[in-house]
């Protein structure tokens, strides 16, 4: 059997490395199709070994306590695709049926995997002849679709008319799993109520915007899932969360502010901090609520040398400046003491880090401070600016688009960070597409005309865009 696993790793591997370019499309075609045989006969093979790989507890030999975590030892796979092979495991012993039809290479995995969920659903007597005949289906040339109708005609027919209605809640879940960088995976089992809310959701915000929009329906789905969880936060329909605009914590350490101070951060400009966390993507300072933080920990290296010192004995005789004789602390009560007044030196509005960091920093990171020196949440955008800016572009001032100003966020033209001024000139309204991704991410810049349109270009000068004409003058 390992040298039949060998010929096969074998010819993959000169699919793999062949010249594929060279060989004319029909046959090209020819091979996917074979290639996708051979994806359902893996699944096949290696679902049979580990099965039998797991009935006689071949794991227990390595130190492993599950079929799970030896694959992910000994294979160097991730927890993921070790749980989907003894996933496959499970289901293709429950379905044999299925299994020798991916054996066969009658059935893709793909398709394998649907009708198991769907026969599953089936009281357990019924099921090997429901697979017997959605398989049937599925060579005879029925679509997904199709299958996916037969299995509901079934899962009605043999449902107990004295038992309540399933609703298949038992298998509806949502996992999110985040790896390097904050960047997550999000997949699962929706029930037919909220799939149908979520296609609705995605369907309106994932419309194209424009001509200009070049994302894919991935891009454009995961951008509306965003657009509609930061309109869902703005609407304060959620306990304890701050809405729009974005609120962002600057976290700075006191050793960075005396670092600032030392190179006399009050004399030249300082560049501002990098914005800390996941949710301090492109374009969000532009409008946002930034609260400054000031964070530290105590130097025990320094309160030893302080406690040596004030501690040190003193000469015979010697006295303080009002004529008392000088009265040494043992080294716990000054340690004690140091730390108990720690806190009242640097917090507070005339604290030490209040000090350093409306001195070392600029704008609302230096905004007014509060104890134990959080500073108050300064608005990048002044109310005024902001009813301003919305009375003045109604909509998202990009060329065509038509979204609502609570759908958009204030933009600088000018960045702040290349000396932009938070003035109404420099400033426009844009939703999230435009703003985020168009602008901070893709690149392209829009500029506000003296007669209030906008013009819109690409970052390599060859797609412009001319908004509407300029807006009607409103009555004072």
């Amino acid at each position: 059997m390992l040298a039949a696993v060998g010929l096969a790793v074998t010819g993959l591997g000169a699919v793999a490395t062949a010249d594929v370019a060279a060989v004319p499309v029909a046959v090209q075609a020819d091979c996917l199709r074979e290639l996708e045989r051979a994806e359902a006969l893996l699944v096949a093979a290696r679902a049979s070994v580990l099965s039998a790989f797991d009935y006689n507890g071949g794991f227990k030999d390595d130190g492993q306590g599950t079929a799970r975590t030896w694959l992910r030892w000994q294979t160097r796979i991730t927890s993921a695709a070790a749980s989907g092979a003894v996933g496959w495991m499970r289901r293709l012993r429950a379905h044999q049926r299925v299994a020798k039809a991916l054996a066969a290479g009658q059935v893709s995995a793909s398709w394998a995997r649907e009708i198991c969920d769907w026969t599953n659903r089936l009281p357990e007597s019924a099921r090997d002849e429901a697979d017997e005949i959605l398989l049937g289906a599925a060579a005879a040339s029925a679509e997904l679709a199709d299958l996916a109708g037969l299995a509901e005609e079934m899962r009605r027919r043999l449902a107990s008319p004295d038992r309540d209605k399933d609703t298949g809640y038992d298998d509806c879940q949502v996992r999110l799993t985040t790896t390097l960088g904050g960047v997550g995976r999000l997949d699962g089992d929706l029930s037919p109520q909220c799939a149908e809310a979520l296609r609705t959701v995605l369907d309106s915000l994932g419309k194209k915007v424009g001509p200009e929009d070049d994302r894919t329906i991935g891009q454009r789905h995961h951008d509306a899932l965003f657009e509609a969880c930061r309109r869902l936060i703005g609407a304060k329909c959620l306990p304890d969360r701050a809405g729009q605009p974005v609120k962002l914590q600057l976290h700075i350490g006191l050793d960075e502010l005396l670092r600032r101070l030392g190179g006399h951060a009050d004399e030249v400009d300082q560049p501002e901090l990098p914005l800390p966390g996941p949710l301090a993507g492109p374009g969000d300072v532009c409008d946002a609520s930034i609260s400054p933080i000031v964070t530290g920990c105590l130097d025990h290296d320094l309160l030893d040398r302080l406690t040596a010192l004030l501690t040190s004995p003193g000469r015979p005789g010697d006295l303080t400046p009002d004529g008392t004789a000088k009265v040494t602390l043992d080294t716990d009560s000054v340690r004690d003491l140091i730390v108990a007044n720690a806190a009242a030196l640097f917090s507070g509005p005339r604290g030490l880090a209040s000090w350093l960091r409306r001195r070392s920093l600029s704008g609302p990171a230096a905004s007014v401070s509060l104890p134990l020196d959080t500073g108050a949440s300064t608005e990048t955008i002044p109310p005024h600016l902001r009813r301003a800016v919305i009375l003045r572009d109604r909509h998202c001032a990009a060329p065509g688009c038509q979204q609502p100003p609570s759908a958009c966020q204030v933009h600088h033209i000018r960045p702040r960070h290349l000396g932009g001024i938070t003035r109404l000139t420099n400033l426009l309204l844009l939703c999230t597409f435009h703003h985020l991704i168009l602008v901070h991410t893709w690149g392209w810049t829009i500029a506000l005309n003296a007669d209030g349109t906008t013009t819109m270009t690409s970052p390599d000068g060859k797609r412009v865009y001319h908004s509407h004409s300029p807006p009607p003058r409103v009555a004072a």
